[in-house]
């Protein structure tokens, strides 16, 4: 926020290595620099200002996209375990773009397939699943 408005701007530059820091709880922390050009600069804002930032590298509208926590490599590929009628049913998929929280499908699965989040080393093809509560 600069004062009680958003500020709107560019990434320029996205430095291609990071670096470690400790944070004030001591836990190590892997950062990049990340160089934003802002659309408008306002008057209050100058130099040694500490700034938080949401920063979107990419973005698309209609976009399949699932939880990254039920994407997987699966020999050499990607894939996901979709829910079908109780079982688990590996399906390969195309990666796109992928973020911490989400991946988008390219491929290879439709959109409102229920997948499986977290599959452990137990869920296999043809698995039968019982639900969480």
């Amino acid at each position: 926020m600069g004062g009680e408005a958003s500020l709107a701007g560019e990434v320029r530059r996205v430095e291609p290595s990071a670096f470690t820091r400790i944070s004030a709880l001591g836990i190590e922390e892997q950062r990049v620099n990340v160089i934003v050009e802002l659309a408008e600069v306002p008057p209050v804002l100058g130099d040694g200002f500490r700034v938080e930032a949401r920063i979107a590298t990419w973005r698309r509208k209609d976009v399949l996209a699932v939880p990254a926590s039920a994407v997987f490599r699966d020999r050499g590929r990607w894939a996901v375990y979709a829910i079908e009628d109780g079982r688990a049913r590996l399906r390969p998929i195309e990666a796109g773009h992928r973020g911490r929280l989400e991946v988008e499908v390219m491929s290879g699965l439709t959109e409102g397939a229920e997948l499986v989040l977290h599959p452990s080393d137990r869920v296999r093809d043809g698995v039968k699943l019982a639900r969480s509560r």
